[in-house]
């Protein structure tokens, strides 16, 4: 029999209340944010590249260890694990990831990276926290405090994971196969959050398909070099490369259904080192995203297929080399830990919970759950100042506004430390057992 609209609203308002009681927790046991920024100041600053974030998981080692956490470091590079055992009730993840980009910043703040190391080709590279890896690590860490203060109203077990190389999407499978659930409990339900171009404040939950698969391939074509006066003596694999990358770009538009997502990039190409000289090989480095796993098999055929036959129509010395560099599952959020989020973050956030469209970016902190046959979720929350964010909005120029991975690219330090905050230390208590 149908529930009748008044009672079932009134069944949500009692729901929203039992939750609310979750939000004056949040409210109550925040930990003074100011320390935090400075931390996050420093993060940002001072940025790692994957694989080298020695600095910041010590940092976060260091952190949990003064907050009573069962601390395991080096897990799969510099992963950090922290445990804190609270009495009987469910086992809670909440990861962070670490990594910063090879690019240089260029916002102009205070705090900006000027960063140069060397990168894993042994070349100097510029790094920046162009992604908000940054915001992710302070935030967990200001969450852990949170949820230590509060340990006598809830019980369970609490994980916090700080990852490496998730811009390799290699970081989470490296501290799977380290033996990281050899060392820590397996986790009950697994969350994390990413900052994004939204509105800072703004929280954006989304049931099933979230984020999307990713694969990326090393591309060498071979050719002949020779004098560049001379291009009849050689099989110029300059030529044969902008070949490539031009036809390529047909996938999406001639071989994927029209509504299906798909996405073929080019973000490499080198050959060469001088103007006169054809050179005899040429290097690109190849990225596709997809959602649907029909989708992705196809458009990987694809790229094979292409880049064969151009090399072979130009009269390539040897076939092309084709090297999957790295592979991520599609983010698929568990409906039913969304919508047990939702009933807590709803009365928190309030109408600071927002839509947005669904990024093409991908992420490896899945099988941080799928390993052990976990549900997960991943929330979106932002980071772009309110005011720009309006005024773009009202202008209609929000994809004017720098997103992930530009150089331009930095949260504003607050609300989004203090939202990011509430949302992991929030995710948790959904799941913990009341005291």
């Amino acid at each position: 029999m149908p529930v009748p609209a008044s009672q079932s609203q009134n069944r949500t308002e009692q729901s929203h209340g039992q939750n609310g009681a979750l939000s004056q927790l949040i409210n109550r046991y925040r930990p003074d944010l100011k320390p935090f920024e400075g931390i996050y100041r420093r993060l940002h600053k001072q940025p790692e590249l994957s694989g080298q974030e020695e600095q910041t998981a010590s940092k976060a080692a260091e952190h949990l260890r003064s907050l009573d956490f069962e601390v395991y470091t080096d897990i799969g590079g510099h992963g950090v694990a922290g445990v804190l055992q609270n009495g009987d009730g469910p086992t809670v993840l909440l990861r962070a990831d670490m990594d910063a980009l090879p690019l240089e910043e260029r916002t102009g703040l205070p705090y900006a990276s000027t960063q140069w190391v060397n990168g894993p080709n042994g070349k100097s590279t510029p790094v920046s926290h162009a992604c908000g890896h940054d915001s992710h690590v302070t935030a967990l860490m200001a969450a852990a405090m949170l949820l230590h203060a509060a340990r006598e109203q809830w019980g369970g077990t609490l994980i916090c994971i700080f990852q490496p190389s998730e811009e390799h999407l290699n970081g989470a499978r490296a501290m799977l196969d380290d033996g990281l659930y050899d060392k820590i409990p397996k986790p009950d339900v697994v969350l994390a959050q990413h900052v994004m171009r939204m509105r800072a404040g703004t929280v954006c939950l989304k049931s099933e398909s979230l984020l999307t698969a990713a694969d990326s391939f090393d591309v060498r074509v071979f050719g002949r070099g020779g004098h560049g006066s001379a291009p009849q003596t050689t099989i110029d694999p300059i030529v044969i490369g902008a070949s490539i990358v031009m036809r390529l770009q047909t996938i999406v538009s001639r071989e994927v259904t029209p509504g299906e997502l798909a996405v073929v990039s080019c973000g490499s190409i080198s050959a060469g080192h001088g103007p006169n000289i054809i050179p005899d090989h040429l290097d690109l480095q190849l990225n596709v995203r997809t959602l649907d796993a029909g989708v992705r098999k196809r458009v990987c055929a694809a790229i094979h297929r292409i880049i064969e036959a151009e090399c072979s129509s130009a009269g390539a010395v040897e076939k092309p080399k084709i090297t999957k560099t790295y592979s991520s599952p599609a983010t698929v959020n568990d409906e039913d830990t969304v919508e047990a989020l939702r009933a807590t973050f709803e009365p928190h956030f309030k109408d600071n919970m927002a839509d947005m469209e669904r990024p093409t970016a991908s992420e490896d902190f899945s099988l941080l759950a799928t390993a052990v046959g976990a549900p997960y979720v991943m929330w979106m929350f932002g980071g772009i100042d309110a005011e720009t964010w309006d005024e773009a909005v009202a202008n209609d120029k929000v994809n004017e506004l720098p997103s992930n991975h530009s150089p331009y690219f930095a949260p504003a330090i607050q609300p989004t430390l203090q939202t990011g905050v509430d949302a992991l230390a929030l995710g948790a208590l959904t799941f913990f057992s009341a005291k």
